[in-house]
């Protein structure tokens, strides 16, 4: 049963369905706008997801609104663009590629970071995803999503009093989220049985529509299934080596079959990072069963295939015993013609014991791709040992470093103001390095006045969430203190969300605790640091860092200018790129892959201060923010920490709070908002996700036609 059918609006609202199950809207102001206006409140508690709005409504409400006529015409104009954007024919794709009409790419990921209301993401791979099918959807191209749903989704993090962090998991109500059952020619749940191991498990598939791409997500909480079967599909990145490995011969085997189930031929299939890559596999055996010898199938397989590889920590790698893989796959191997010891040999690497996705996909996939360009090298160094006969520099990995989707992560405010001076054109140009150019011309005041209703809003967040902490928890006034609401807006304020995982180094600038105590406490020019992120529920290491930073933010002597907000989320991230003053990020060189927070920022205004790795090796220019350390970094232990230690408080001291705080008579810090101009004219165009899915297609789904065009 569809939960969107046993629930009506008045006749003359009906389209708000429409609008409400297609996550379009998420990105574009003019419907957001809409339902706020339906019920403020209601918008607020309901998290910003429009289905839960609508349900919620009062009739009443709903009948006045139905008789509004500047309502229903703000309705109608939401709805007119709606479908002029699902009807387009003149897309980017369309212009680029005409041979490839009808072309689809299917693009594999555990995660998906499309909006809040759906909590089926973890942090950057999955909002990198999400990223990536808005701009498809944007420029036209053919893609169509597969990945899960998480009843649980992932950890909801609790700080507790003396800073350790909780681990909280909430069942989500499907019936009032943007996802709809797919349904069978009866109209009845489409059900599918995917073999795992000596069994099968049923699948039952939901449907989120991301403007023109749709996202296939799979289910295992189907009746008939055994309990521990059911809970495959409970948790991203939950349970144990079973569990993840069940969820990824789901992910990969299970997807592919979803896909042929609704009639779907793909003519390239995208793996986003090595938990999908027995899709890889699958496709191998369909060509055999198709009379191919397993050669031909591999062959045609990598000619069809694309895998990026998103980190180089070692243990971002799934690895799997051999004899786990050969108790599951018992049973596949010989439909690949193959025996136990060449089956396992697709998944060996050199030097390194088990069965291993990333080489599985390295192996497999005809074109791969690191996420930047330092990490390109890095990745080509990590796995020379899969291509011996070459140097690493030649081994086959290229890089397309990822971009953000700007319409997403630019504040609403500071989009008019992009509409006012760069013209509404940024929007359709969002990789053209002329329109971005403008915003030199966009007067100091303008964007001054922005920034400082960026951190409004983001101090307002953080104080009312320090307000219901100590309405509902009666927590200790310390605990309450410690989530930001004695941050000043006239202080400069450094942003820090990562993952909490030690080579992200979140602790670094806690280093001299006393010096940073000065930077702190400084009666004229005071600094201070919001921090967010959340660390693996398993990682104890990583919790230990955020308590090491949470008693720090309730010790009464740093004055309450070290702020820790918990559950960082896409909606407190929103706040924070588009709020705080400086972004820093400070991970142990070669081990970030990327680091998009920062584009995000610098999208939005706010200058990076950021070791040069990932991203912002290649997009640091000296005129655009600050580095630390080295090129090519320091190396790790303690000597190294203490150096970029020592970068980031003189850097601070010397060059980053004088500039800050040098104001004109009108109170503005001309030479800040330059840098601020600076950051936008050269990470937008470049650091977009529109520019990003382009390399896409032309570099690795449709380089051939690329080539002959």
């Amino acid at each position: 049963m569809d939960p969107a059918s046993d629930w009506r609006l008045p006749a003359r609202l009906a389209r708000l369905k429409d609008l409400a199950y297609n996550l379009w809207w998420s990105w574009h102001p003019e419907a957001r706008v809409l339902f706020k206006e339906i019920d403020r409140s209601l918008w607020a508690e309901a998290h910003h997801n429009p289905v839960a709005l609508l349900r919620r409504c009062a009739p009443a409400r709903l009948e006045e609104l139905a008789a509004d006529a500047g309502f229903l015409q703000r309705l109608d104009g939401v709805i007119a663009a709606l479908d002029r954007y699902l009807g387009a024919k003149d897309t980017w794709f369309a212009r680029a590629h005409p041979e490839a009409a009808g072309a689809a790419v299917a693009y594999f990921s555990a995660e998906f970071g499309v909006h809040n209301s759906l909590k089926i993401y973890s942090g950057g791979l999955g909002i990198l995803a999400g990223d990536h099918c808005k701009s498809a959807s944007d420029l036209g191209v053919p893609l169509v999503g597969v990945g899960f749903m998480y009843p649980q989704g992932y950890v909801q993090q609790r700080i507790s009093s003396d800073g350790w962090q909780q681990n909280v998991y909430e069942q989500t109500d499907w019936s009032v989220a943007p996802v709809r059952p797919v349904l069978d020619p009866l109209g009845e749940r489409l059900l599918l049985s995917v073999p795992l191991g000596r069994g099968a498990v049923s699948v039952a598939v939901w449907k989120v529509q991301v403007g023109r791409v749709p996202l296939y997500l799979m289910d295992t909480n189907v009746e008939g299934n055994a309990p521990q079967d059911r809970e495959i599909s409970g948790r991203l990145y939950g349970g144990d080596r079973a569990t993840r490995l069940r969820q990824e011969i789901l992910l990969g085997v299970g997807g592919v079959r979803v896909l042929r189930a609704l009639g779907l031929r793909p003519r390239v299939f995208h793996a986003n990072e090595g938990h999908s890559s027995f899709l890889f596999l699958e496709l191998a055996r369909e060509k055999v069963a198709a009379g191919a010898s397993l050669d031909d199938a591999l062959r045609e397989v990598a000619e069809m295939s694309v895998f990026t590889t998103h980190t180089p920590v070692e243990a971002g790698h799934d690895v799997f015993a051999e004899e786990m893989i050969a108790e599951y796959f018992a049973s596949f191997w010989p439909q690949l013609g193959v025996e136990r010891e060449r089956f396992l040999e697709f998944a060996r690497a050199p030097g390194r014991s088990g069965w291993n996705m990333t080489a599985l996909a390295l192996r497999l996939a005809g074109r791969r791709n690191a996420v930047s360009r330092r990490h390109g090298a890095v990745s080509r160094e990590m796995w020379r040992s899969l291509w011996p006969e070459g140097p690493a520099e030649k081994a086959p990995i290229v890089h397309v470093t990822n971009g953000v989707h700007l319409p997403t992560w630019i504040q609403q405010e500071l989009g008019q103001v992009y509409d006012r001076y760069l013209g509404p054109e940024w929007r359709e140009s969002q990789d053209d390095a002329a329109v971005w150019s403008k915003a030199a011309a966009i007067p100091d005041e303008v964007l001054w006045l922005q920034r400082g209703r960026g951190k409004s809003a983001l101090l307002q967040m953080m104080r009312a969430r320090a307000r219901t902490r100590w309405m509902s928890e009666r927590a200790d006034p310390a605990h309450t203190l410690a989530g930001g609401a004695l941050l000043d807006h006239s202080a400069l304020l450094v942003g820090f969300a990562r993952r909490f995982a030690g080579y992200k180094r979140a602790t670094l600038v806690l280093r001299d605790v006393e010096r940073l105590k000065r930077l702190l406490l400084d009666p004229w020019r005071p600094v201070q640091f919001v921090f967010a992120g959340k660390a693996h529920p398993a990682d104890d290491g990583g919790k230990a860092l955020i308590q090491q930073i949470y008693r720090l933010a309730k010790d009464p002597a740093f004055g309450g200018r070290v702020a820790f907000v918990e559950d960082y989320d896409m909606h407190l991230a929103r706040y924070l790129v588009q709020g705080v003053d400086l972004w820093l990020n400070n991970p142990l060189a070669p081990l970030e892959a990327c680091g998009t927070s920062g584009e995000k920022a610098g999208a939005n205004g706010v200058p990076n201060f950021s070791v040069l790795d990932g991203w912002w090796e290649e997009g640091y220019n000296g005129a655009n923010g600050w580095a630390i350390g080295e090129p090519g970094g320091r190396g790790a232990g303690p000597e190294a920490d203490a150096a970029d230690a020592e970068d980031i408080y003189r850097t601070l001291e010397e060059k980053i709070v004088p500039l800050y705080y040098q104001r004109d008579e009108h109170g503005i810090p001309r030479g800040w908002v330059s840098l601020m101009k600076a950051s936008i004219r050269s990470v937008a165009p470049r650091y977009g996700a529109d520019r990003m899915v382009k390399d896409y297609v032309d570099g690795l789904y449709l380089p051939k036609a690329a080539v002959a065009r």
